[in-house]
């Protein structure tokens, strides 16, 4: 991996110096901030030289949500990680609506750090495993009381983008061109009304489509 340059922004002193302390002992990573809280970490944006921010949800005065749709009004090239405690459904909507890109509890182990570390630099999103069945378990899959909005082909592209394969490698599986697959989930975002990967996990999870 190459370098990755992160800042850590969580009330706790405690779970951030934990969080550099296994950061750094990882290869590529550089942690080159931290603040205490949403305003201070934006505060200190504009002179920051960040490619990843882990962003804790629950933090006195602006919440994870808040900071997050701050931020990235400033940097749209940053790319967020969501920290929490909470597996509630409610929060991560809010993340995804906000723009964060990865979704880790913080009870998570380092590999799924690294990888959500390596999927948003490459970037996808990345929903960490046991959120993910954390989230299921609250989820209740809606009755399917109307006409399906998705085609077979694109529930199966939907999928795939669950899975966290690129165009490139969803084209490739299916024997399809890269540019049918952009069409593809191009109408998927228009049907669904998702406005990014993520937030097409969270579709598809609740939508029954993926099984966890």
């Amino acid at each position: 991996m190459t370098e990755c340059r992160i800042i850590l922004v969580d009330d706790h002193s405690l779970f951030r110096n934990g969080l550099r302390g296994l950061l750094e002992r990882c290869a590529g990573c550089r942690v080159v901030g931290e603040a205490a809280s949403g305003e201070e970490f934006l505060a200190m944006l504009p002179g920051a030289e960040a490619d990843v921010v882990f962003m804790d949800f629950a933090m006195p005065g602006l919440d994870g949500a808040q900071t997050t749709e701050r931020a990235l009004a400033l940097r749209p090239d940053l790319r967020i990680i969501t920290l929490s405690m909470f597996g509630e459904e409610s929060y991560y909507s809010r993340m995804v609506e906000a723009g964060a890109r990865g979704f880790l509890l913080k009870d998570s182990d380092i590999g799924d750090v690294i990888e959500a570390i390596e999927t948003v630099m490459g970037g996808g999103s990345y929903f960490s495993p046991q959120l993910l069945s954390s989230l299921t378990g609250r989820m209740r899959t809606r009755e399917n009381s109307g006409e399906e909005p998705l085609s077979q082909r694109e529930r199966e592209i939907l999928v795939a983008v669950c899975r966290g394969l690129s165009n490139q490698e969803i084209a490739d599986e299916l024997f399809i061109s890269k540019r049918t697959v952009d069409k593809h989930r191009a109408n998927i975002l228009e049907k669904t009304g998702c406005k990014n990967t993520a937030s097409l996990v969270v579709y598809a999870i609740r939508n029954g489509i993926v099984d966890i």
